[in-house]
C-alpha cells in the first residue's frame, strides 16, 4: 500500500498487490527446522495459498527448533500437524498438506504453483525438484525462444549448523541446482576396511550395516533400497548397529545418530534456520509483488564468529548436465570399464542408481538398467567390461535415467 526509496521502478502500490499475495500460490518442499519457519513466515505474511510436501514424522529431537511441532505431536506426520496449526492461529490461511514423496506427483501437480521454495537437507532431493521445474519450460518460435509464463521460480535454503545459504534459480534463466552443486559439502566418508574390522567410532557401525549388512539380508528383501523416511527400515539399522556395538565396545548408538548417520544430518542452530527462513519468505514476497529486485542470486550466512551474511551473483555452467542443451562431458579411459564410468558419474553428477544406453554404431543399446531385477540380470555382465569392447568411442553419446532426475539426460564420452 506504500511506496519507498529502494522500491523497484516499475512498482505500484495498491490495494490489488496484497490481493496478489494472497491468491498466490506456493509450494514449500520440506517442513523441518527450516520449512517450519518458512511455513511460518509465509502464512503471517499474508500468503493464503500455500502446499507442504514432507515425509517425516515429528520426533522429539525436533521439537528445540521446528517451531510448529510439540510433545503430542510425537509420531505423527509433520506436514499434518504444521498444517493444523497454522490454520488455527491464521484465519483465512488455506494450506494443503501431503505426506508423500515428490517423486508421487507429475508435471501437472507442479506446473499450479507460482513459486516452489525448498527446505531441505538432501541434494538428492533438490536436484530432482531443480530437473521437474525445468521439464515444466516450453520454447516458441524457430529460434526457441524461452516461454517465461512456463518458468516457475525456484527458491532453495540449507543450512548446517551456524551456517547457512539461500539462492533465487529461475530455471532457463539463472544458474540451477545442478550448476551450483560444486557448492554444496562433500559428505563424510569412511574407509570399507575401518568399517569391516576396526570399528572405533558409533559411526562406523551404523555405515557397516547400511553398507554391508543392508544388501545381504535385510527383512524386505535384497532389492529393497533403504528409505530414511521409513520407520521400520530405521528401527532394523538401529537394532543392527547397536548389536555391533556392543560386540566391539563401543557406545552411543542411538535412533538419533542413526537418522544423522543415515541423513547426513548436521547438529542444527535455530537462529541459522530463522534467518534463512526469513530470507526465503523475503524473496517469495518480492518475487510475488514485484515491489524490489530479487537478490542476484547466491547468499551466504555465517554466525559462528559474529554474523556474516554478503550475497553474490553466480552463472549457468556452460555445460550443466540439468539446465544446458549441450551434452555434459565425462572423460573415461576407454580401457576402464563400465562399472568405472558409472562410479564417475555417482562422483562427479551424484546420481545414485544410473540405468545406462548408449548410441552405439547409430543404435541405441541397453548397457546396465538396475532397477528391473530382470533386465539387470542380463545387462550385469556389462559392467565388468571395457567401454571400448561395449563399442564405446570419443565423443559417443549415452543416455542416463537415474531417480534424481525426473526425466532421463544426455552424456558424452571424451576418450581420456
Amino acid at each position: 500500500m506504500r511506496s519507498g526509496p529502494f522500491k523497484n521502478p516499475n512498482f505500484k502500490p495498491s490495494f490489488q498487490i496484497f490481493e496478489k499475495v494472497k491468491h498466490t500460490r506456493i509450494l514449500i518442499v520440506g517442513a523441518g527446522g527450516l520449512g517450519c519457519e518458512i511455513i511460518k513466515n509465509l502464512a503471517m505474511m499474508g500468503f493464503e495459498n500455500l502446499s507442504i510436501i514432507d515425509m517425516d514424522r515429528v520426533d522429539l529431537s525436533n521439537l528445540n527448533r521446528q517451531i510448529l511441532f510439540r510433545r503430542k505431536d510425537i509420531g505423527r506426520p509433520k506436514v499434518e500437524v504444521a498444517a493444523e496449526y497454522v490454520r488455527k492461529r491464521i484465519s483465512g490461511c488455506d494450506i494443503k498438506s501431503y505426506f508423500n514423496k515428490i517423486e508421487d506427483f507429475d508435471q501437472h501437480f507442479y506446473q499450479q504453483f507460482h513459486i516452489v521454495i525448498c527446505g531441505l537437507d538432501t541434494i538428492s532431493a533438490r536436484k530432482w525438484i531443480n530437473g521437474m521445474l525445468l521439464s515444466l519450460l516450453t520454447f516458441d518460435g524457430v529460434n526457441d525462444e524461452l516461454n517465461c509464463a512456463t518458468v516457475i521460480p525456484f527458491i532453495d535454503g540449507g543450512t548446517e549448523g551456524f551456517k547457512g545459504n539461500s539462492r533465487i534459480i529461475l530455471p532457463g534463466i539463472s544458474p540451477c541446482i545442478d550448476c551450483l552443486i560444486d557448492l554444496y559439502p562433500p559428505q563424510t566418508k569412511f574407509h570399507l576396511c575401518t568399517l569391516a574390522n576396526t570399528p572405533r567410532l558409533p559411526e562406523h557401525c551404523v555405515e557397516y550395516v547400511k553398507l554391508i549388512l543392508w544388501p545381504r539380508g535385510n527383512p524386505w528383501g535384497k532389492d529393497a533400497e533403504l528409505n530414511e523416511d521409513d520407520h521400520l527400515h530405521v528401527q532394523w539399522i538401529y537394532e543392527k548397529s547397536h548389536e555391533r556395538a556392543i560386540n566391539y565396545g563401543i557406545s552411543g548408538v542411538n535412533y538419533g545418530l542413526i537418522l544423522d548417520v543415515l541423513k547426513n544430518i548436521v547438529p542444527a542452530v535455530a537462529s541459522t534456520n530463522a534467518v534463512i527462513g526469513a530470507v526465503c519468505a523475503t524473496e517469495a514476497f518480492k518475487i510475488a509483488t514485484n515491489c524490489f529486485s530479487s537478490m542476484k542470486n547466491h547468499l551466504y550466512f555465517n554466525d559462528q564468529d559474529g554474523v556474516y551474511t554478503h550475497s553474490y551473483e553466480i552463472e549457468r555452467k556452460v555445460q550443466c548436465p540439468a539446465c544446458s542443451n549441450i551434452p555434459s562431458t565425462i572423460e573415461e579411459n576407454l580401457n576402464g570399464t563400465l562399472e568405472s564410468l558409472i562410479d564417475s558419474l555417482k562422483h562427479n553428477f551424484n546420481v545414485k542408481n544410473p540405468s545406462i544406453r548408449a548410441n552405439i554404431k547409430g543404435k541405441l543399446k541397453m548397457l546396465y538398467m538396475p532397477t528391473i531385477p530382470a533386465m539387470e540380470e542380463m545387462t550385469r555382465a556389462n559392467l565388468k567390461k571395457s567401454l571400448r569392447e561395449l563399442g564405446f568411442e570419443d565423443k559417443t553419446e549415452f543416455i542416463i535415467a537415474d531417480k534424481t532426475f525426473p526425466k532421463a539426460k544426455c552424456f558424452q564420452l571424451k576418450a581420456a
